[in-house]
């Protein structure tokens, strides 16, 4: 197959993915999308999906998937799909649909919108939320260092999307969706869609999808610029679907990183991922420590009585 038309396949792969699962939720037979666990299928198949591709068409091959990166990205992505989503569940959609409730707040003009609308507006509801949130975490220190493992990732690939520190990962889950009355298809749609868009946005794929699609879509271009070295390119592009939100509010910014990571592209463990928000006070407590030892022996040294001759 010749190189261009391989290119040209490629580059209108991501708006196919799209159009097929906006295909599959609006027509497949009731019984599949009622499904409890329909979800739960359709969101690893898709990462499942560009993991592959990556092997048929690599971007970089600095960035090509390994053992360890593997099972590290199995772990968030299980993390993901069972703690976090509990978490979320719980601690903020529960809580706001008896707020919604209690209130007597009505929504049902949603239902009333064309099923696309739906699918967008729910889009829209998560990614602006999604935007803030991410903006938020690269400009106040307490919510960059959740943040920051994230950007300690020295390669990107489709399920990097998962990888960060377990606060941040429920951080940037959270929503008002609860508060509106969206058909469940459509809602799910819309979770499907961003899957699609986010999976290709941090995938080690060689497709660079039409104009009119990275106009409204974040692609690999954006994100990889956003995940630089340096930190100061890193304060741009932080749409994770919707780079027409960068674009409205002036993050914009044109161009493509290679080499991604943080502080000397060092790869941080699970277990450092995991403490890394709370490793300042750490180092404090144990400075603590050392200076209060130190002291402590230095006493005893001084109340010691002098050697006789």
């Amino acid at each position: 197959m010749p190189a261009s038309l391989k290119g040209r396949i490629f580059n209108h792969i991501p708006p196919l993915m799209i159009a097929v699962v906006l295909l599959f939720w609006a027509f497949c037979p009731a019984a599949l999308l009622n499904h409890p666990w329909t979800l739960s299928i359709t969101s690893p198949l898709i990462v499942i999906i560009v993991l592959l591709l990556e092997r048929v068409n690599e971007r970089h091959q600095g960035w090509r998937m390994n053992g360890r990166e593997f099972v590290t990205d199995l772990y968030y992505s299980v993390l993901s799909a069972t703690v976090i989503t509990w978490c979320s569940q719980a601690l903020a959609e529960d809580p706001l649909k008896a707020v919604k409730s209690s209130l007597g707040i009505k929504t049902e003009w949603v239902t009333h919108l064309p099923w696309l609308a739906q699918v967008a507006l729910a889009i829209f509801i998560l990614e602006f939320g999604q935007y803030w949130m991410h903006r938020l975490m690269h400009n106040w220190t307490p919510f960059w260092l959740t943040h920051a493992p994230h950007h300690h990732l020295t390669q990107l690939n489709a399920a990097k999307g998962a990888v960060g520190n377990p606060i941040e990962l429920f951080l940037i889950s959270l929503s008002v969706l609860a508060l509106f009355d969206f058909q469940q298809t459509a809602l799910f749609a819309a979770i499907n869609v961003m899957g699609v868009i986010s999976v290709f946005a941090h995938a080690n794929v060689r497709a660079d999808p039409p104009i009119w699609y990275s106009f409204f879509f974040t692609t690999i271009r954006h994100h990889s610029l956003h995940h630089s070295t340096d930190y100061e390119s890193t304060r741009c592009n932080y749409g994770n679907s919707l780079i027409l939100l960068d674009r409205i509010f002036g993050t914009y910014r044109e161009g493509e990183g290679v080499l991604v990571g943080q502080d000397e592209r060092r790869r941080l463990t699970i277990r450092e991922q995991t403490l890394f928000p709370f490793q300042p006070a750490i180092d404090r407590y144990k400075a603590r420590k050392a200076a209060a030892r130190a002291g402590g022996e230095a006493s005893t040294v001084q109340g010691e009585p002098a050697a006789t001759a």
